[in-house]
């Protein structure tokens, strides 16, 4: 078959697939425009989950006629002064979106230049482009796209229900609004209740966005390495979610979903939070422009770093050392469970006859002394038998100092696996194993950072083949693997020879250790694998040697698990993600009985 240059009609509706998957892509890509534009306000309205109707409104710096016809030509554009693509600071530089957009749709394009008398107008149905017009607008642009993908029907069979679609442009919009807190967003439209974010400082906009609950369960970061910054808000580790649909990543202002940033996330809070469940947090890095490339793809949500060790160890590093300064602090969602549990139990049956002694909360004995209870009918405070010693309590007298202390003065252990302090202001209940396996897990890696990690030599060494790639990643590496006990050298153009593991992993298979460090290279570019697994080993150690539930303790062993938790990071949350201790504040307990 002989080769033909296809019409640029078909070239514009073909790259329109990868910059306009959805509606949410087109509304990402004009409000970018919009912020580039220098807008203060943006206006984002929708109908039909996008595809009806998108309208873009902004009062940026608009365009004359003559940009007005450039900018609907594929790759022209006013983001690139220089030819020089390290040197992007603006978040649309493709000349891409507005022709892609025009190619699958009705679009129509209103835009008055700032300090100019008149309006200019042009429209454009399926790429056929219409002459321009004098219109009516006050400064700023606005873009109207209707029937999205209606010049190509197969892209409409591929998008979802329009709630799904109009959801997407809200996650969107919102991201966009997260990172430019600068400027006023309005989201509308029939697909949205009205919603304005004023202008303001970052935390108020992420409160604004995310909710004052994420707020009172996050983290300020605010960190730089070199001309590097971080900064945002890291929920704690008890505040998490099933998905990881919750994590917002920016770079320079532009959302991403970049997996060295989502792996540094991650190993960040591998202490802290279960496999199965996901921080909530929003990060901003600022980055100069020229160790960072974002032309990788045109949807501009991957970027690359110049120097990905760098930008994974500030993000490493800030989280952990965030979690370990608030290390006291569990979420408040907690102590709300723990608040709404209480509720249910004081609730009572209608029923009349309701008998009290089937209440969970009626004080229980032993059967023998069962006859101590009067009926119902004639009971009273001078007949009630109380359960005896060995059914009540483990009772502690108080010490009046440690009311003062973030964890208060232990009082009793309940079921002899719960601990209950006091505190001036309420009370907190402690789960002695939880809390006791952080404490232990934590003087393990203290020691093991003190010591270093202990080798055992392999009898025979053991030659390991790999793609030449994850040999060279891993010799690279060999110095700081050495320094958690793996020793390793270059076998040849394919292959490893390993000559000791970690003694703390006992009798482990080399192979499989060795592939497994290569896959995490190649994902992460880190020995955070290796790091993990001598963590899991040490978590495991703690686990089996923590204080067990069941277990009777003195009350001057229950103060000083409280006093050691105090000064130990992290000791809010086991090594399983699970919460240690809840605290209830006196005046909502006061509220569940009447009493305020």
């Amino acid at each position: 078959m002989a080769i033909r240059a296809l019409p640029q009609i078909l070239i514009d509706r073909i790259a329109a697939g990868e910059v306009v998957e959805r509606p949410a892509s087109a509304v990402k890509e004009l409000v970018e425009n919009a912020i580039d534009a220098g807008a203060s306000r943006i206006e984002v309205v929708s109908e039909g989950g996008g595809q009806r109707l998108i309208r873009i409104v902004d009062d940026g710096s608009g365009m004359s006629p003559s940009d007005l016809e450039l900018a609907v030509q594929r790759h022209a554009t006013s983001k690139l002064p220089t030819e020089d693509l390290l040197a992007i600071t603006t978040l649309g530089f493709r000349g891409e979106a507005l022709p892609s957009i025009a190619s699958v749709s009705r679009l129509s394009i209103t835009t008055r230049a700032r300090g100019t008398d008149t309006a200019s107008m042009i429209a454009i149905e399926a790429g056929e482009k219409q002459a321009i017009k004098p219109a009516a607008l006050g400064e700023g642009t606005r873009i109207e796209v209707r029937d999205l993908f209606y010049a190509t029907p197969a892209r409409l069979k591929f998008l979802k229900t329009q709630r799904t679609e109009a959801a997407a442009i809200g996650d969107i919009v919102k991201r966009l609004a997260m990172a430019n807190p600068q400027i006023s967003f309005t989201l509308a439209g029939e697909d949205h209740a009205p919603t304005t974010w004023p202008a303001g400082d970052e935390a108020a906009r992420l409160g604004a966005i995310l909710g004052a609950d994420f707020i009172d369960n996050a983290i300020e970061i605010d960190v730089w390495r070199g001309d590097v910054r971080l900064h945002g808000q890291v929920g704690l580790p008890t505040y998490n979610r099933g998905n990881g649909q919750h994590q917002y990543l920016f770079v320079n202002g532009r959302p991403v979903r970049d997996k060295l940033l989502l792996g540094a996330v991650r190993g960040a809070y591998a202490d802290h939070v279960p496999k199965d469940r996901f921080p909530v947090l929003a990060l901003f890095l600022d980055i100069p422009s020229r160790d960072v490339d974002v032309n990788v793809h045109p949807a501009k949500a991957e970027v690359r770093f110049r120097d990905g060790g760098l930008v994974r160890g500030l993000i490493v590093s800030a989280i952990r050392n965030a979690l370990e300064r608030e290390s006291g602090r569990t979420s408040s969602g907690n102590a709300d469970v723990a608040l709404g549990l209480l509720a249910r139990s004081l609730t009572r049956p209608a029923n009349a006859d309701w008998d009290w002694r089937l209440s969970p909360a009626a004080p229980r004995m032993p059967p023998d002394e069962s006859a101590g209870f009067a009926e119902p009918a004639q009971a009273g405070f001078d007949t009630l038998v109380l359960p005896s010693a060995d059914a009540r309590a483990n009772t502690a007298p108080v010490a009046p100092d440690n009311l003062d202390r973030p964890l208060g003065a232990a009082r009793a252990q309940l079921h002899e696996t719960y601990i209950v302090a006091q505190t001036r202001e309420g009370v907190v209940i402690v789960d002695q194993h939880a809390a006791h396996e952080r404490l232990v897990y934590e003087r393990l890696k203290r020691e093991r950072a003190a010591v270093g990690v202990k080798s055992q030599l392999l009898l025979i060494p053991e030659v390991v083949d790999l793609d030449p790639a994850d040999v060279e990643r891993l010799t690279a590496a060999a110095e700081d693997l050495s320094a958690l006990g793996l020793t390793i050298e270059p076998f040849g153009p394919g292959a490893l020879l390993v000559r000791a593991t970690p003694a703390a992993l006992g009798t482990t298979n080399p192979a499989s250790l060795i592939r497994d460090l290569a896959d995490g290279f190649a994902e992460w570019g880190s020995e955070i694998v290796l790091e993990r697994r001598l963590d899991h080993v040490a978590a495991t150690m703690a686990c089996h040697g923590s204080v067990r539930a069941g277990r009777r303790l003195l009350p001057a062993e229950m103060d000083a698990l409280l006093r050691e938790m105090e000064v130990t990071p992290n000791s809010g949350q086991c090594n399983h993600g699970r919460p240690t201790y809840v605290t209830l504040k006196l005046t909502d307990i006061e509220a569940l009985f009447g009493r305020r």
